[in-house]
């Protein structure tokens, strides 16, 4: 339990110092006129408070990735509240923080474009078809994790088919309208309910002095996986995750003033990862251990550890008021995954998103595909998520540190943990069964040569960059 509390605080206090830091780095412009006053269109870009972009930014970025991932990691032991504590101070929070002021810099645009212009045009095309694979499997994840959830809560009442069919028309609808008509007026009441049921199991785990264990490296993993890489993309969201890139730039087209960032964007992921920790430690303490754990895991998956534990700790009502809690979160973040896709493909063919029907023909093909996938084993759509999700996180770590490395700025707060996991993903593709399936033995000594020669390259095209004199930001016209 200590380990548990002493976590907790280190991610509060990691937003107070860390991330004051991170953005004293950044050096915000409070003067500087935001994407939502300069490009205001009535649909994806206009103002609004600082609170209610928290709380959407919050649920946008949460999904089931802070609450499924956790509880796949606790497998591992208490290991995993040191990748949730250290990666989110010192990775997620920078990750998000990067991206959605770089973003707000730059007329609101997503990671595809700001890889071609400060990584080269050729990743600008790479980047896109890695963000909407991303985003497409994110909404086809998040669709089914909730409707499996909803069709256990109603014992099978409630056809699966049936609640597949009614997330997919409400993901249309919150993908194509302006973004205050549904998402910024009932996502500040979903953000409500997501913290009070998180907030609710992490004070039962006090209260009822549950046997939360003590830090330990020790591998729990109950089929001995390997901890290193193999952690670090279990547990994605809840410490860092690329989605989050595809999904502050929404946000960023809404902020008012840049002095709002820290909180919105860097502070949004330390809540996050301190949801990471509530769940793990839920995980870990109920079920006798990861032996234990992998069983319940074995029937129903992480679903129905989330309904053990809400139930366990919360009752009846209160249990299934969070599991309640547990179905919207990924809804929240499914449907402006699609939105986010959506913007990013316009932005890519440069098509005006102010007329309906261009978001329809958008969208329609991505739902298409998405429901084909719904077909496919969700641990097999959880394993391509992962690397997928690390993958782009990596890329948009490399632009953060680009853009301090121009600005004559410290840049090691984002290339060090881009380095970091560079080699993890390398690590995990080589090896997966889903990548190359080579030995370990064959896995590390060829990626730590991938990672060495991807930094090298960095640093030359960074030195080139500052030859090139190559943009930093979008001028904005003044806020009338």
């Amino acid at each position: 339990m200590i380990t548990f509390l002493v976590s907790i605080a280190l991610l509060i206090v990691g937003y107070f110092t860390y991330g004051k830091y991170v953005e004293k780095v950044f050096g915000v412009n409070e003067k500087r006129p935001t994407p939502a006053y300069s490009h205001n269109d009535g649909v994806d870009y206009l103002p609004m408070g600082q609170k209610r972009n928290s709380l959407i930014q919050l649920l946008n970025i949460a999904g089931v990735g802070p609450i499924f991932g956790p509880i796949l990691g606790a497998l591992y032991g208490p290991v995993a509240f040191l990748w949730i504590v250290l990666g989110s101070i010192f990775a997620g929070a920078v990750h998000d923080y990067l991206t959605g002021m770089i973003s707000i810099r730059n007329r609101g645009a997503h990671l595809p474009e700001l890889a071609g212009r400060f990584l080269g045009k050729v990743m600008k095309h790479v980047v896109n078809g890695f963000a909407i694979l991303l985003l497409v499997l994110v909404g086809t994840v998040f669709v089914t994790a909730p409707a499996d959830l909803l069709h256990n809560l109603t014992s099978g009442w409630l056809a699966l088919p049936l609640i597949l069919g009614v997330i997919f028309v409400y993901y249309l609808l919150a993908t194509m309208l302006p973004i205050d008509k549904i998402i910024g007026r009932f996502y500040p009441i979903f953000g409500a309910l997501l913290l009070i049921s998180a907030l609710g199991v992490g004070v039962s785990l006090v209260v009822t002095g549950a046997p939360v264990p003590e830090l330990t490296f020790e591998n729990m993993h109950p089929g001995g996986a390997a901890i290193f890489p193999l952690l670090f993309l279990t547990i994605s969201c809840g410490a860092l995750s690329g989605f989050h890139a595809t999904q502050s730039p929404i946000i960023s087209r809404t902020t008012q003033q840049e002095k709002q960032g820290r909180r919105i964007f860097y502070g949004m992921m330390i809540a996050e990862g301190i949801i990471a920790m509530i769940w793990a430690a839920a995980a870990m303490s109920l079920f006798n251990g990861s032996v234990g754990l992998n069983e319940v895991l074995a029937n129903g998956g992480p679903a129905n550890v989330v309904s053990e534990v809400s139930i366990t700790m919360l009752g009846a009502v209160g249990g299934t008021l969070a599991v309640i809690g547990v179905i919207i979160l990924p809804i929240t973040s499914g449907d402006t995954a699609f939105r986010s896709a959506r913007m990013i493909i316009a932005d890519y063919l440069n098509i005006s998103q102010r007329k309906v029907a261009n978001r329809i023909w958008i969208a329609l093909p991505m739902f298409v595909i998405s429901f084909a996938l719904t077909r496919i084993d969700f641990t097999i759509l959880w394993r391509y998520f992962s690397w997928a999700n690390q993958s782009t996180a990596v890329i948009a770590l490399w632009v953060g540190a680009m853009y301090l490395f121009l600005s004559k700025k410290n840049y090691w707060i984002a290339a060090v943990p881009a380095t970091f996991m560079t080699m993890a993903t390398f690590s995990y593709i080589l090896n997966a069964p889903i990548g190359f399936n080579l030995p370990w033995g064959v896995t590390y000594p060829l990626a730590a040569v991938i990672t060495v020669a991807i930094v090298t390259v960095f640093f030359i095209a960074a030195r080139r960059g500052l030859n090139k004199d190559i943009p930093l930001e979008e001028e904005l016209k003044p806020t009338a």
